[in-house]
């Protein structure tokens, strides 16, 4: 089986989260998979942003719900980067994505688009929320989903079978033997997160973990090599 490094926000750790030139970068360094976040504006558009108000990533402030397209476009996103929509982050890459929805209403607007754009094949989708996944697993047949979890006990596996969930994304951190091993018995795949130095990617392989999230592009350097 194939070792998956997935780009955190492309490379978060080297370029503006969640930005189109992250995204870029992500791709040309190689990584697998390229992760990112998705919420609506508040005229229903699927942008590219991980906190639900743009305080920390952009010039601006306030929730992203309560501005509009235009809004959220006119922020700088850093280094000159403009927010993006979802669709142009699937114009700008060729990688495969793995798209983290918030809630339900996410999960509604993505399906839209995934039957528009036949997404099928090229996008994995991932929630700390059960009801997203469950909800887009029913929108949208044959995606590929996945649960996420930071503070979790071996329930987690319970809660993502429920769910209709093929991986589990798992806080490195806090990941331990009685969870991969009852995660592998339910059959799912398991992704580490965030692996962004040798020490943890070291365990990600001692456990024998199916990818790992990283913000640095190096990881897909040496993860080859680590033992």
């Amino acid at each position: 089986m194939n070792f998956l490094t997935i780009g955190h926000r492309g490379v978060m750790g080297v370029e503006p989260e969640n930005t189109l030139r992250s995204f870029v970068a992500a791709e040309q360094a190689g990584l697998d998979v390229i992760e990112l976040d998705l919420h609506l504006s508040k005229d229903g558009a699927l942008v590219v942003m991980h906190d639900t108000d743009v305080d920390r990533t952009t010039d601006g402030t306030g929730p992203i719900a309560e501005q509009t397209l235009d809004e959220l476009r006119a922020l700088d996103a850093g280094c000159g980067e403009r927010v993006p929509v979802f669709e142009e982050v699937l114009d700008g890459v060729r990688a495969p994505l793995q798209a983290e929805i918030k809630d339900v209403a996410a999960a509604r607007a993505l399906a839209e688009v995934m039957h528009r754009r036949d997404l099928v094949a090229r996008v994995e989708v991932s929630s700390f929320h059960d009801e997203a996944i469950a909800e887009i697993a029913r929108l949208v047949p044959g995606v590929r989903t996945a649960l996420i979890g930071s503070r979790f006990g071996p329930d987690i596996v319970d809660r993502a079978v429920a769910a209709g969930a093929a991986t589990v994304c798992l806080n490195i951190r806090r990941l331990t033997l009685e969870v991969v091993e009852h995660a592998r018995k339910a059959d799912l795949k398991i992704i580490g997160w965030v692996v962004n130095t040798q020490d943890h990617l070291r365990l990600v392989r001692a456990l024998e973990l199916d990818g790992a999230t990283t913000d640095y592009p190096e990881i897909k350097r040496t993860g080859r090599f680590t033992a």
